[in-house]
């Protein structure tokens, strides 16, 4: 009798499954690594500092990394950097501008429910959101000089690369003691949580290596470290950003409709490898996409099954659906009906969003929008059949709207030919009184 069940699904150890998806470029002790990684469960952390009032999508290799940790049996720490906020990481080419306490403050706690879905609270491994104000806000300067600054020969912080870079526009004391401060988060960590590894991104390398150092100087440890690699686009393009600026965790400023987007427009070139880095799939499936991908690129399998898995992990099962909803409704797959307010202003935005305080024809709406140069040319592409309005054709070149056709009583989609839409809002006409 032959079996005709599914062959188990391949476990590989965490090492080696970090190592084939390309996650683990530096490491303090590859051996050493693999002992604690493939051993018992161990604590970690990896951090965010707070420079803006969202995370981006450049931040989803830490995030993803931490998750895949944990769901190995390790023990998360996420640190949220309130104090390291404040101060800032140098940059290469200038000094970074200082945000008042405050407004660190209050990202802190944006950041920290940005974070909340990525990992699990409960549990033998329970995740833990720490912030190193906690102990770097109660030390005083002569602490501060004595305790952590001992410990680092000024010759090895002007080594860093960062560092040389500014040191003939120059550099403030305040960036260059970040390192320092960065150290003594992972010392203070192994202390009071007994912390034995920390990732990050490889920009970090330096920082973390030194924290690896200042552990072992103040008689602890032994702690070990990696890095991942820097995401990048095949098309030289920085990763996480579009026309419209950076792709934002936050809903309110990056749609989760964009943020679907985002990762459906994916280059072939560079989703095999974001399939690799960002999704939790078994390597069976990945691999199994990637074969697909480069048999048959237009099908796009690869871009749609992580811009779904992403975007439900990110902001969650029902938006998920509505993204996809809204990317089929847009090309006549779909009932517009369907899309919530929210999702299609969204969707229409990213395709262009025209705000008109009165509807003119419909040929003057496709002018409007952009669809077609001219009037001329409008009512051509009406009478040959390639105008629709919310996937209705239209075939009369004088035809017109009435504000019941409106979506949720403002919107229009237009559609020319088969991928060319756009969006119209009508606006509420300013109220006038006599006086």
């Amino acid at each position: 009798m032959t079996d005709s069940s599914p062959p188990p699904t391949r476990r590989d150890p965490l090492t080696e499954d970090l190592q084939w998806r390309g996650l683990i470029q530096d490491s303090t002790g590859p051996d050493e690594l693999r002992a604690l990684l493939d051993g018992g469960p161990a604590t970690f952390y990896v951090g965010f500092d707070p420079t803006a009032a969202s995370l981006h999508v450049g931040h989803l290799m830490q995030v993803a990394t931490a998750r895949r940790l944990q769901l190995a049996g390790h023990r998360p720490l996420l640190l949220v950097g309130g104090a390291t906020g404040q101060i800032g990481d140098p940059k290469e080419n200038a000094e970074r501008s200082l945000n008042p306490p405050e407004v660190v403050a209050g990202w802190v706690g944006r950041i920290r429910d940005q974070l909340s879905p990525f990992v699990s609270y409960t549990g033998d491994n329970a995740a833990r959101l720490v912030n190193n104000l906690d102990w770097t806000g109660e030390m005083s300067v002569v602490e501060f000089l004595r305790d952590v600054g001992k410990h680092f020969p000024v010759n090895k912080m002007l080594a860093r690369e960062v560092v040389k870079a500014r040191l003939e526009s120059g550099i403030s004391f305040t960036e260059f003691s970040y390192q320092l401060l960065q150290a003594n988060d992972f010392y203070e960590l192994h202390r009071r949580h007994g912390c034995q590894l920390q990732f990050g991104g490889s920009d970090q390398w330096g920082n973390i290596t030194a924290g690896v150092d200042y552990v072992r100087r103040r008689g602890a440890g032994p702690v070990q470290a990696f890095v991942t690699p820097l995401v990048t686009k095949a098309d030289g393009t920085k990763f996480g950003k579009t026309e419209g600026g950076a792709v934002w965790l936050d809903p309110e400023l990056t749609s989760p409709y964009a943020f679907y987007q985002f990762w459906l427009n994916a280059d072939d070139r560079d989703v095999v490898r974001y399939l690799r880095y960002f999704s939790f799939r078994p390597r069976e499936e990945i691999e199994q996409l990637e074969k697909e991908t480069a048999e048959r690129p237009a099908a796009r399998l690869a871009q749609r099954a992580l811009a779904e898995e992403l975007t439900t992990l990110v902001h969650g099962e029902r938006e998920m659906a509505q993204a996809v909803a809204a990317s089929q409704a847009l090309f006549g797959r779909g009932s517009l009906d369907e899309l919530t307010p929210e999702t299609l202003r969204a969707a229409l935005t990213e395709a262009g969003l025209v705000h008109l305080t009165e509807l003119p024809d419909i040929a003057g709406l496709l002018k409007e929008s952009g669809l077609v140069p001219s009037m001329k040319e409008a009512r051509r592409v009406i009478a040959e059949g390639g105008a629709y309005v919310n996937n209705s054709r239209i075939t009369e070149v004088d035809a017109t709207v009435a504000t019941e056709d409106l979506l949720h009583g403002r919107y229009l989609v237009l559609r020319r030919g088969k991928k060319s839409f756009a969006g119209v809002e009508l606006l509420d006409q300013p109220s006038t009184s006599r006086v």
